[in-house]
């Protein structure tokens, strides 16, 4: 009888980048129907367009920031660095300020259909 793996594993070294409002998204476990979520690696080149989700929750891991890295949530700024971590909500506008490599989990699995803009 021949096993089936019951686990999924992903290599971002060969996930191909798309392009979204923060800069370039390489999404892990899209493709895994029975997957609850994604797990983003995005590259932050430049100031990312202010967006929100109505369904989505986002959980930012910063793996690597400029020297003036910022967050912008809803009407607050705060500053972030490398080792930081923040959790977005459905319905907080935000946008990512400076370049930054970010971790991004996503809840449920991420749709392209739920970026909103102003």
């Amino acid at each position: 009888m021949e096993k089936t793996a019951h686990y999924h594993i992903v290599d971002f070294t060969e996930i191909p980048g798309v392009p979204c409002p923060c800069g370039t998204a390489k999404r892990g476990f899209a493709d895994v129907p029975a997957a609850p979520g994604t797990i983003h690696v995005t590259e932050i080149t430049s100031d990312a367009k202010t967006h929100y989700h109505k369904k989505l929750t986002e959980t930012y891991y910063f793996l690597e920031c400029g020297p003036d890295a910022k967050m912008e949530l809803d009407d607050d700024v705060i500053d972030v660095k490398p080792g930081m971590c923040v959790m977005i909500p459905p319905g907080v506008r935000h946008r990512a300020v400076g370049p930054m490599k970010i971790l991004n989990i996503v809840y449920p699995k991420f749709d392209p259909e739920d970026e909103w803009f102003e």
